[in-house]
């Protein structure tokens, strides 16, 4: 349920230009610039859903708000919802995903995508708000599971909602036990991540690492299963062995791109190594990418780890790509006045 964040980089002071500086950052700026809309003329005609999963989401609205004005249908308001989604507009994203379920009660994945968005605004509202969204959360993602069993997804989001929601609203550790064993035969790593996140709740660190390295083992030395040990490295604060994670995560088997955007989370937030998180997202973006690591967002956090390792040209370049693709989204517009200040 959680998604990446990005946090603000340090403002640096401004200095003074001289004339051929400024006139080579013009330069970048205006093949920057032409990159940027050849790249949005030759997506012009994508499909919506090959948009979102590019992050083109300006692109995107507009093509699926084109669609329900002519002809409504049930998967043009689950995308509209997975839009929305993206930039967490969570208000205008609910209604959405709420009409798809309306015209198609027994699809899965609309379900899924319901519970994510009630999931998301429950983790910005209040108290009172919070507990009727989490519980509205649960139930579409129960709701998914019944409705199609095979879904490990579903399964997964499921029991980190009983993982981490209180028993007030339907949370319980031994309900997200149940579901790592009948995630098992789906996606053996994804029940061994259950069962690690299962032990660090239980304060029990030693067994919890060695379910995330069984989940290395599972995988194959995937790099899902790396940035979970990382995390868990992370949230014990034995930071040189996430560092070490982090970087046997750069190279190892790309399982799951968006892998690579979470690893460089994990940097910017504990201020390490920015050249590696660097890396992490010029490899991302250089690779396939995918919906749950929407490119602008990856953009955005390129801009914030260049801009704290102090180049201010190449992060508000980031900025202005990131804005190209999803010019409402506040991170980016907020780092592209920091450093042109």
């Amino acid at each position: 349920m959680g998604r990446i964040t990005t946090n603000a980089g340090a403002t640096l002071a401004n200095g003074c230009v001289c004339r051929h500086a400024t006139m080579a950052r013009l330069t970048r700026f205006l093949i920057g610039a032409s990159v940027i809309l050849s790249t949005l003329i030759a997506h012009a005609t994508d499909s919506p859903e090959n948009l979102l999963a590019a992050g083109r989401v300006d692109q995107a609205l507009e093509i699926i708000e084109q669609q329900i004005r002519t002809s409504p249908a049930a998967e043009s308001y689950n995308l509209l919802c997975r839009a929305h989604f993206e930039v967490g507009a969570w208000d205008a994203g609910i209604p959405a995903c709420e009409k798809a379920i309306a015209l198609a009660p027994g699809n899965d994945i609309y379900h899924l995508w319901l519970g994510r968005i009630y999931g998301e605004k429950a983790a910005h509202a209040g108290f009172l708000s919070a507990a009727g969204l989490a519980k509205k959360c649960r139930t579409e993602f129960e709701r998914a599971v019944q409705l199609a069993p095979s879904n490990w997804e579903a399964r997964a989001d499921l029991a980190e909602f009983y993982l981490e929601a209180p028993g007030v609203v339907g949370g319980g550790k031994d309900k997200a036990r149940a579901q790592a064993a009948l995630i098992a035969p789906l996606n053996p790593g994804m029940a061994h991540w259950v069962k690690g996140r299962i032990f660090e709740k239980n304060k029990d660190p030693d067994d919890a690492e060695q379910e995330y390295r069984v989940a290395i083992e599972t995988s194959h030395g995937g790099a899902r299963a790396w940035l979970n040990l990382a995390g868990f490295y992370h949230h014990t604060n034995r930071l040189r062995e996430m560092d070490q994670a982090l970087h046997t995560l750069e190279s190892s088997t790309l399982d799951h791109p968006g892998a690579l955007v979470d690893g460089a989370s994990i940097l910017l937030r504990t201020g390490r190594d920015y050249p590696m998180a660097v890396r992490l997202l010029r490899r991302y973006l250089a690779s396939s990418t995918v919906e749950e690591a929407p490119v602008f967002k990856a953009r955005c956090m390129l801009g914030e780890a260049l801009e704290k390792q102090g180049d201010r040209g190449a992060a508000a370049g980031e900025y202005r790509t990131a804005l190209a693709l999803a010019h409402s989204y506040r991170p980016a517009q907020e780092g592209l006045k920091r450093v042109t200040r």
